[in-house]
């Protein structure tokens, strides 16, 4: 802008600037420098849109360039800011120097937490501002503005910018902006004192000098924009004459589609169009739109895993008539068939900038996205996993492979089942359904993508067509069989109420036929999710206890060490641990041995005939290791049934929270947190090897909520090698049985119970499926029962 004191009136082409001196009896008219333009630092980007809905950063912004040929100090400046209209000035102090030719970026107030994360900034304030209109001034003092309203000819400003339906500015306003526009300089370099030309709405760039294109918008339509890879070959770009019929409405835009599509099945024919607030037009509405082409990579600060949704930004829209909505592209048979087995297997990192190719036929990361945008349909889809909290529902075409007994589809080592879709309720409610269930018809919709995953989202409700899965019931053991259960409660406190412990019961005491011991994960203390610093859990099992009794089951007893407060991960305040009840009607018997403790390591010892003994009982497991570093530690119980020793543990290893999603930016998937897995599968099964090597026919059974497959190398460490290995029993499972778990449509197993091989030749064994795939779930994990004989070590 100008230099550092002015007082100035616009007329016309004409700048007066004046200032009064008095000396004895005359009067001078003396000219000040002020009305020429900045020769050092300037205002070259402002953007108020920050964590907002479709927010193209989680922060606002103002970013300063200098010009000169020399460092320029702005210690004692500031960044002002006031509504558009307001006469109430915002300060944001700065310091430091600015560089030739460097940006220097002031990170202001943070929204609701969308956008990409700002990179590190010069100086941060909590500045918010408005997305759309409002007033910025760099000021050569630290002292907010007291000159009201309008502010752009104070003395101290440096720098001004209007923006939007702003009641003051430089010459003439700069644009109206949206959640993913700032305004940024034609040319960063220079200054002619008007806001509207010297400033254009286009693609947020902090802290990089760069200038709003200024080549003119060329003609493309809506393949062109998609191009036939993940990044618009337009990006940043301005487009016009993209012409196209409205397809579907949100409360921030709407999709429109190319009704003469190329013959390229790789270019996706529709696009979003990002209005910011609610579109104008109707489904039907024939289109001509002008904007500028961008990446959107959704999921806020949390977002840098996720894939980009091309979209067009700062639109012009013209309607140009009405026509018939396209028929919807049928995805499945008689359509474009997904991949059925690969998401990706041509990058290695980020497949942005690593992929090799581009192949929608054989990658299904690459299918979907050659459809992103446009209106499909599906023909009866079918529901594979539950609809979940977030109102998702995990579908396949009909006519997809590796079923699982109930309608499922099994997450497999080398198939991560591709042709799965979530839709989602962006545009219509998404019904309750259940795994095996399908969906009435040809269900219409637009493809999008957001936190992890491709959306379905359909523009009316399904129609669900129940598949009369029911839940499953347990068989009971006989009179010599014990039968041993593992349990996940889903983080269960007395807050919980008592419909939950009822539902327990009611799978303790039906579907699981009462087990004679049961292992249990995610019990909470007395107080749950309150940091009380007690992590006593009493009363929650004790509630647990009469609730079964309640529901016409046994009297069980119950053994269990509390952790160290807040040490094990898990809900913050609600000392997540693992449990072990045992029926006292039946002829199991829990062995007490006292002497455990929360940082007690329970060892093996023998008696004076060479028998294995927990030294404590119950007793946790190796809780020293730093594998157990804020995981729940593994508790160890010696029981006896009809007077045979049996050693069970229990388990909870930690999550796979922070792994890389399937749908991800990145391929292949890091799994960053197996290799912790895998350290407390070797401090596992170090422990049974020093039972089995003190009596290689010990009964022993591990179990729990592993949180890894049973295909997965934490499996492997655990069942080890040779005459000591261990039973993995879900593995011996046909295939479409395996699973206990169901996460975005891919059933799988997380939870496992392993046997030394003594028990295996007369065990029965059930995964319980009763929860994982319902809507009306309990707990997310099915349960798992195993009945065994226990017999003495020289029968084996």
């Amino acid at each position: 802008m100008s230099a550092l004191i002015r007082s100035r009136r616009r007329l016309g082409a004409l700048v007066i600037t004046s200032s009064l001196v008095v000396s004895g009896l005359g009067v001078a008219l003396l000219a000040a420098p002020a009305d020429a333009a900045s020769t050092d630092v300037l205002i070259t980007e402002v953007y108020g849109g920050g964590g907002n809905t479709g927010a193209a950063y989680t922060n606002d912004f103002v970013e300063l360039t200098n010009n000169s040929s020399a460092p320029v100090d702005v210690s004692g400046w500031s960044i002002q800011y006031a509504s558009a209209a307001g006469s109430t000035w915002q300060v944001t102090n700065l310091t430091g120097t600015i560089a030739p030719g460097a940006a220097y970026l002031v990170q202001e107030g943070a929204g609701a937490g969308n956008g990409q994360p700002m990179p590190t900034p010069n100086v941060s304030g909590g500045i918010a501002m408005s997305a759309t209109a409002g007033k910025v001034a760099l000021v050569t003092n630290q002292t907010a503005l007291a000159c009201g309203a309008t502010c752009h000819a104070d003395a101290g400003v440096k720098d001004y910018i209007g923006y939007g339906t702003a009641t003051d500015f430089e010459t003439a306003a700069a644009p109206g902006l949206s959640n993913s526009t700032s305004a940024a300089r034609v040319d960063a370099s220079t200054d002619t004192d008007n806001n509207g030309a010297d400033f254009a709405a286009g693609n947020p760039s902090p802290g990089t000098v760069t200038s709003t294109p200024t080549e003119p918008p060329v003609d493309a339509k809506i393949h062109d924009i998609q191009g036939a890879a993940h990044l618009s070959p337009l990006a940043g770009k301005a487009v016009k004459n993209v012409t196209g019929v409205v397809t579907a409405k949100s409360s921030n835009g709407f999709w429109f589609q190319d009704p003469q599509p190329d013959t390229d099945p790789a270019t996706s024919e529709g696009v979003f169009v990002f209005t910011s607030s609610a579109p104008t037009v109707a489904v039907g509405d024939a289109l001509t739109v002008q904007g500028t082409v961008a990446e959107f990579r959704p999921g806020g600060s949390g977002g840098t895993d996720n894939l980009t949704t091309t979209e067009i930004t700062n639109p012009t829209i013209t309607v140009t008539g009405t026509a018939s909505v396209p028929a919807p592209t049928i995805v499945g048979p008689g359509g474009r068939v997904p991949p059925s087995t690969v998401i990706d297997d041509d990058s290695n990192g980020d497949v942005e900038t690593t992929s090799t190719a581009f192949d929608p036929a054989n990658d299904g990361l690459d299918f979907w996205e050659s459809l992103e945008g446009m209106w499909l349909g599906i023909n009866q889809p079918e529901v594979t996993g539950p609809t979940s909290s977030f109102r998702e529902l995990s579908v396949v075409p009909a006519g997809s492979s590796v079923r699982t007994v109930r309608g499922g589809i099994l997450l497999q080592k080398t198939d991560s089942n591709p042709e799965r879709v979530l839709l989602d309720d962006v545009l219509t409610p998404i019904p309750d359904a259940k795994t095996g269930d399908k969906l009435a018809g040809v269900v219409p919709g637009v493809l999008d993508y957001s936190f992890g995953n491709f959306k379905f989202l359909p523009t009316q409700t399904p129609t669900v067509i129940d598949g009369g899965v029911q839940r499953e019931t347990a068989q009971r053991s006989s009179p010599l069989q014990v039968s041993v259960a593992t349990f996940n409660v889903e983080n269960l406190d007395p807050s919980d109420g008592e419909a939950k412990f009822d539902g327990l019961a009611q799978a303790v005491v039906k579907n699981l036929a009462a087990p004679d011991i049961l292992g249990l994960e995610e019990v909470q203390d007395n107080d749950g999710a309150t940091n009380s610093g007690n992590p006593a859990a009493n009363l929650t099992l004790d509630m647990l206890v009469a609730a079964i009794q309640k529901a016409g089951g046994p009297k069980y007893a119950y053994r269990q060490i509390d952790p160290v407060n807040n040490q094990e991960g898990g809900e913050p305040g609600g000392n997540i641990r693992v449990a072990f009840m045992y029926r006292t009607d039946k002829p199991v018997k829990f062995v007490d041995r006292p002497g455990g403790g929360s940082t007690v390591p329970t060892t093996i010892t023998t008696d004076r005939f060479g028998r294995p003994h927990l030294s404590s009982s119950p007793g946790r497991v190796d809780p020293a290791n730093p594998a157990w570093e804020a995981t729940r530690v593994p508790l160890a119980g010696e029981f006896t049934w009809h007077g045979q020793s049996m050693f069970v543990v229990v388990n909870h290893f930690s999550s796979k929270g922070g792994d890389d999603p399937l749908w991800g930016r990145t391929q292949p998937p890091m799994q960053v947190t197996a290799a912790k897995r895998h350290q407390q599968a070797e401090s596992v099964r170090g422990f049974v090897d020093q039972i089995l090597a003190k009596d290689k026919g010990a009964n022993v059974i591990v179990l729990g909520d592993l949180n890894d497959f049973d295909w997965s190398e934490t499996a492997d460490i655990l069942v080890g090698s040779g005459k000591t290995s261990l039973i993995d029993m879900p593995r011996t499972l046909p295939l479409p049985e395996r699973y206990s778990y169901v996460f975005e449509g891919n059933s799988q197993i997380l939870d496992q119970i392993l046997v030394s091989r003594n028990l295996q030749p007369a065990s029965t064994y059930d995964v319980v499926h009763m929860n994982a795939e319902f809507p009306d779930q309990i707990s997310d994990h099915d349960p798992q029962v195993v009945r065994v004989i226990p017999l003495p070590s020289w029968v084996h």
